[in-house]
């Protein structure tokens, strides 16, 4: 166990040449995402340095004046590239903003493959350069470990290993970097990220700088979930939930406002939203359904179920 409740499983035994090791990972992240839906994982692929340089440059980004960060606002896309503005995005059945604002890296395709998949093209901060190299490189790292996670999930799911992997494969993947400012005055009812679940596969979280992310148990209690330096917070999608017919959980979190002493500090966090192909079936897995838990959701592809949702939170009008 992490010191928050939340199951510590290690990459390392995943990628080790012994089939014992690799089956205890298996079993222990699949059994974790059957109870609660979230785990940390420690082995990834992200140095620390990497790390550090990431989040500098975040804070260099987000410190530049407001009509500077304006400027990268991409109009007609949903806010799937660029900077999107304080309080634009709700959780979903909220009419409430949450107190953030952020930045989206998305698939870096090489240039055969643009046309095949009809992505916005990544958005480049001229004054602060190595945002876009830090961006790119942990979109990379990133990605690569939730392959490796989600060839364990299709263990665990009695599927072939490599059966997730052309699926996201010039997946419509994110990373968002999210600035939570300070709290100036007394929040009428918004808090940092209303209660949700995410819409994707997986969502792999770096570190966040600062307490606040929260977990809701299957019996509706919340848990402090948070990460120790090394570990990344890998939790279930509403996507991945829905195609194992809920036999892995996507989960309900949320980012809850600081104690009052700590109102004047911003909080960071660096969460990549792995998503598969638009073209992906969702349609529930045969395997998933039994006696007991009959099929609950109707078939959909990956593409309409993220528009839909999209519209749900206010990114899409």
């Amino acid at each position: 166990m992490s010191q928050t409740g939340i199951p510590s499983v290690n990459l390392a035994d995943f990628l080790s040449e012994d089939p014992a090791r690799k089956q205890k990972f298996v079993n222990e992240i699949g059994k974790a995402y059957e109870e609660i839906g979230f785990v940390a994982l420690k082995g990834h692929f992200l140095s620390d340095e990497l790390v550090n340089n990431l989040y500098e440059n975040v804070r260099e980004f987000y410190a530049l004046p407001t009509e500077t960060k304006q400027n990268y606002i991409v109009e007609g896309i949903g806010g799937q590239r660029g900077y999107t503005a304080f309080g634009n995005e709700h959780a979903k059945g909220s009419t409430v903003g949450d107190l953030k604002e952020f930045w989206h890296f998305g698939q870096y395709l090489n240039e055969e493959d643009k046309s095949k998949f009809n992505y916005p093209e990544n958005i480049n901060v001229k004054e602060v350069p190595d945002f876009n190299v830090y961006g790119e490189e942990t979109y990379k790292q990133l990605e690569k470990t939730g392959i490796y996670v989600l060839r364990a999930l299709a263990l665990f799911l009695g599927l072939d290993e490599f059966y997730f992997d052309d699926k996201v494969e010039n997946g419509n993947s994110i990373l968002r970097a999210i600035h939570y400012p300070p709290i100036t005055e007394e929040p009428k009812k918004a808090v940092r990220a209303g209660a949700h679940g995410d819409i994707n596969l997986i969502t792999l979280l770096m570190g966040a700088q600062g307490r606040g992310l929260q977990v809701q148990k299957h019996d509706g209690t919340w848990v402090d979930a948070i990460a120790e330096d090394d570990e990344l917070v890998i939790n279930v999608g509403d996507m991945l939930s829905r195609h194992t017919n809920n036999r892995l959980k996507s989960t309900i979190h949320q980012v809850v406002n600081p104690e009052r002493e700590l109102w004047g500090t911003s909080r960071f966090s660096i969460p990549f939203f792995m998503h598969p192909v638009s073209d992906m079936d969702l349609s529930v897995l045969e395997n998933c359904v039994t006696e007991e838990n009959p099929k609950q959701f109707e078939d959909i592809t990956a593409g309409e179920f993220l528009t839909q949702r999209l519209r749900e939170i206010g990114l899409i009008k």
